[in-house]
């Protein structure tokens, strides 16, 4: 994925919908408990393969186990078919932040540095906000 130069609150204007709508309140969220990042658009391949497109939340150098270093987002946050997915990128003592809230997030599904779910009436706004605060001033 690379750092698209399409106008994030563009983008975000184009979704429709009820999902649409959370995610544009999502992203006010998250504007709101990461002042001083920069919020940019991520576009193409996703190390699934899948073409996505990513509101990111500040600015990591992140080394892939190649030793490539790649320009990648603290927070994302993206629409998917069936789920909104938001990733985030802290990493404290070589372990992913997410897993400290995970238990508490609500009905979402978590990986190592994501989080999916159907609307933000499953999830635990609350918490998630907190997560995203505490990545922010990590980095």
């Amino acid at each position: 994925m690379k750092r698209s130069d399409r106008d994030v609150d563009e983008f975000l204007q184009g979704l429709g919908g009820r999902r649409g709508e959370e995610i544009r309140s999502l992203d006010s969220a998250i504007r709101a408990r990461t002042p001083g990042h920069a919020r940019h658009l991520y576009t193409g391949g996703f190390w699934s393969g899948s073409d996505q497109e990513i509101v990111g939340y500040g600015v990591l150098d992140y080394e892939k186990p190649s030793g490539e270093h790649v320009e990648w987002f603290l927070v994302g946050l993206a629409e998917q078919k069936r789920h909104i997915s938001m990733y985030v990128n802290a990493v404290v003592d070589g372990r992913y932040l997410l897993r400290d809230y995970e238990s508490r997030l609500g009905k979402a599904k978590v990986g190592s540095a994501s989080i999916a779910f159907g609307s933000i009436d499953d999830i635990d706004l609350d918490v998630l906000m907190q997560l995203v605060e505490r990545a922010s001033r990590l980095a």
